[in-house]
């Protein structure tokens, strides 16, 4: 079957047999040259328990070791690689670097996939709310203090770049408005 998708705003077009896994096709086509480095989808259970292979699917956090490879059909897939790059990390990236939020690791992908959808979802969670939103990612060496604390700085930071884009949109608006109040049209 032909599967045509975007992943990490690549455009994909591969041949997969549909019951194929998602997280097999994944991990596959990041050791094809010229497609994109996709060798952050983990697998730690392939049963759904863990968490190390959460992709974003058009925005939603989902378990690839659950979908069918035929389910990415049409689909916009991240994955924490795509989320930004090491020149222009993504908040959370960045925030679970500096906050010493990893490891060994292996979990980090998925935990960075699940506090995205988290915060898209919640800008402005609290610790208990953290929590919650990253149950479904085991962690066997963090103990999870450092993660919450990541994602508590990088809800910060994506707050304050809110901030200052209205900040910035209202000064244009203001602009606007000060030099249409001149014009005699």
């Amino acid at each position: 079957m032909k599967l045509c998708f975007t992943l990490n705003g690549q455009p994909v077009a591969v041949d997969a047999a549909p019951d194929k896994r998602a997280v097999d096709l994944l991990r596959e086509l990041g050791a094809m040259p010229d497609m994109p480095d996709v060798k952050d989808v983990k697998e730690g259970c392939g049963t759904g328990e863990c968490g190390a292979c959460s992709v974003l699917v058009d925005g939603v956090q989902k378990l690839s070791c659950l979908l069918l490879a035929a389910q990415l059909e049409g689909r916009e897939i991240v994955t924490a690689s795509g989320l930004g790059d090491e020149a222009h990390p993504h908040p959370i990236q960045r925030a679970f670097a500096e906050h010493g939020a990893v490891q060994c690791g292996f979990c980090t992908p998925g935990m960075v996939v699940a506090a995205a959808a988290l915060l898209q979802a919640n800008p402005n969670p609290g610790r208990e709310d953290i929590r919650r939103g990253l149950s479904g990612n085991l962690c066997r060496c963090t103990g999870y203090v450092k993660v919450v604390d990541a994602v508590e700085a990088a809800a910060r930071e994506l707050a304050g770049q809110d901030a200052a884009r209205r900040n910035r949109a209202v000064g244009k608006g203001k602009r606007k408005a000060k030099n249409n109040a001149g014009s005699t049209s």
